[in-house]
């Protein structure tokens, strides 16, 4: 944080593009005083009591919520609000609150407490950023049952007045979808990351945010003037007058952009010498899904299916499955989906498997090593893929693949499910498109003996450029290491993308690197054939590539292999965006 005269600057995490100017409306979400009391042996069943009667009321208002949600068009399938009404009935964070009222004879403010520390510790090491954020579900429901606890009233945020920038410590999925989005122009919050469910909302409604500032709320007071940049992570309180033209001059530049890029939108992603490449997009939420469209996406290349099995004491069904995928592959049509499978282990699960804490999970059991571990939950899910496929274009994706007899034991069980759903009679698509995500240096080295086994490859770039450097991307003190542009990794995707091509399977890219248009013309150049991302990277990415030929594209990248290092295929690709596209790259 720096700070000059009235004026603050703090940096945060960009989670939504845009700038955005306003007042601070603030959103009080600070900790409920909790007490903490040792109760008498004979107070006992009336503290459960108490507790269980609080876990009825958070209940009543959440299905409130939902019913409020359901009215307000395209929101009407809002998930997050169902995994938060089974939070408060999983086992494991009931019975172990119980357990604590009557062995500690706490009361139950602080014996829900101790529980949600220790699960809070066990989500703090997991090393996905996507669950690890899923913590904030578990802190969102155990907060609204401390203050029905303790009496403290729910605040909902929904009408404010003149153009507001929400203030929050963190922002529950129910405050985001209720909120008045008339007058809402940001969102900044004391914590969170891109992956956060204020930030998946904020990209779905296009509203520019700004996470993870830590002090935000400690320092905005009402009423103070607000410049998010969701571009640059900046968040400026108080700005000089200076500063405030010039943001508002950034603000009408990037609007402007904005809607010249959209006219890009219905053109297909066609290089000028006739080079087609696929854009889709990479998507959490079905409310996601009319942005993919509006902005020109032919599909989802990354459709994530963790959210079923987080925050709930038993495991999804085959028609849980089947009805979750059934709709969202019906919004796409005729568009495909691509549905990746499981990719969490079973140590993130709150669910009845008995299943052995991992010193290291992120090498460990987990995605495609833990589903073929726990084979009747595989089916289950294999199995409402394949139901759901008769309703569109569905293909399956197994993440973290490092060996061929991984595709082949999968490949053995999805006929043994084909068998399963002819004998019950059940329609399915015969020919739905088996790929893997090429995440793992080992799975790139012999990516030509596993192009035989499947219908397409797709480079997961996060975990590859991880594994390959040996570097925690979300670790600040190694962080810095972690680039995109390192010739090993460059490296790596021409030779995945050749020996698909070699097999005449498509490579597409799912990754973050996919949707920065940094990095959008050495993709271009190395042949990828689909490029995965959020929704509104598109319109940025498809002029790119439809004021570009692919024969330029490929001289690039041929320099930028010759190069040693990073910084150096850097400042190629940097003096040709400048060159070729000056005032396109995002703040």
């Amino acid at each position: 944080m720096t700070e000059g005269r009235s004026q603050i600057v703090l940096t945060g995490i960009d989670a939504s593009p845009g700038i955005a100017i306003g007042e601070a409306y603030i959103v009080d979400r600070r900790d409920v005083t909790i007490p903490e009391y040792e109760i008498d042996p004979s107070a006992v069943e009336a503290e459960i009591q108490r507790f269980r009667h609080a876990l009825d009321r958070t209940r009543e208002q959440l299905l409130k919520i939902k019913n409020q949600i359901s009215e307000v068009e395209g929101l009407d399938h809002l998930f997050i609000i169902d995994t938060h009404l089974l939070i408060l009935d999983d086992v494991m964070i009931v019975d172990e609150t119980i357990y604590n009222i009557r062995e500690h004879r706490v009361n139950a403010e602080q014996a829900l407490r101790m529980v949600v520390s220790r699960v809070g510790v066990l989500f703090n090491v997991i090393d996905d950023e996507y669950i690890r954020e899923r913590r904030s579900d578990l802190d969102f429901v155990a907060d609204r049952v401390m203050r029905n606890l303790v009496g403290e009233k729910q605040e909902v945020v929904q009408k404010t007045r003149g153009e507001v920038i929400i203030v929050a410590h963190d922002l529950s999925p129910a405050d985001t979808a209720l909120l008045d989005k008339s007058s809402i122009r940001g969102f900044v919050t004391d914590v969170g990351g891109k992956t956060s469910h204020t930030a998946i909302m904020a990209r779905s409604l296009e509203i520019p945010a700004v996470v993870g500032l830590e002090s935000i709320t400690r320092i905005v007071k009402p009423g103070d003037v607000l410049i998010v940049d969701g571009f640059t992570g900046v968040t400026r309180v108080n700005p000089d007058a200076r500063t405030l033209e010039e943001y508002r001059a950034k603000r009408e530049e990037s609007l402007s952009l904005e809607r010249e890029l959209l006219k890009y939108a219905d053109l297909p992603a066609e290089t000028k010498d006739g080079y087609l490449i696929q854009l889709v997009g990479n998507v959490e939420m079905v409310e996601e899904i009319p942005s993919l469209l509006t902005h020109g996406g032919t599909g989802i290349g990354l459709y994530r299916t963790e959210f079923l099995y987080m925050n709930r004491p038993d495991l999804p069904t085959e028609d849980e499955h089947y009805a979750v995928y059934r709709e969202v592959i019906q919004c796409v049509a005729p568009h495909p989906v691509v549905i990746r499978t499981l990719d969490i282990g079973g140590d993130k699960l709150s669910s009845p498997l008995d299943l052995s804490p991992e010193s290291n999970p992120a090498l460990g059991l987990r995605a495609i090593r833990f589903c073929l571990k726990e084979r009747t939950l595989f089916k289950w899910q294999l199995a409402g893929i394949l139901r759901a496929s008769v309703h569109g274009r569905a293909r399956i994706m197994l993440p973290m693949i490092s060996d061929v007899e991984e595709i082949q034991s999968t490949k053995e069980i999805i006929e043994e499910v084909k068998a399963d759903l002819d004998k019950r009679g059940e329609a399915y698509d015969a020919a739905v498109p088996l790929g893997i995500m090429v995440e793992t240096p080992s799975s790139a080295v012999i990516s030509d003996i596993l192009a035989r086994e499947v219908d397409f490859f797709s480079i997961g770039t996060n975990d590859l450029i991880q594994y390959t450097l040996a570097v925690d991307r979300v670790n600040e003190h190694v962080a810095y290491l972690y680039e995109p542009l390192h010739p090993a990794n460059l490296r790596m995707i021409q030779q995945v993308t050749e020996a698909g091509h070699a097999a005449g399977i498509p490579v597409m890219m799912c990754g973050e690197m996919a949707g920065d248009p940094r990095y959008i013309l050495i993709l271009l150049g190395l042949g990828l054939d689909e490029l995965s991302m959020s929704p509104l990277a598109i319109p940025r990415v498809k002029r790119i590539i439809r004021e570009t030929t692919y024969a330029e594209a490929r001289e690039i990248v041929g320099r930028a292999l010759q190069q040693h290092t990073a910084h150096e295929v850097g400042e190629i690709l940097r003096q040709e965006m400048e060159h070729r596209f000056p005032g396109i790259l995002p703040g």
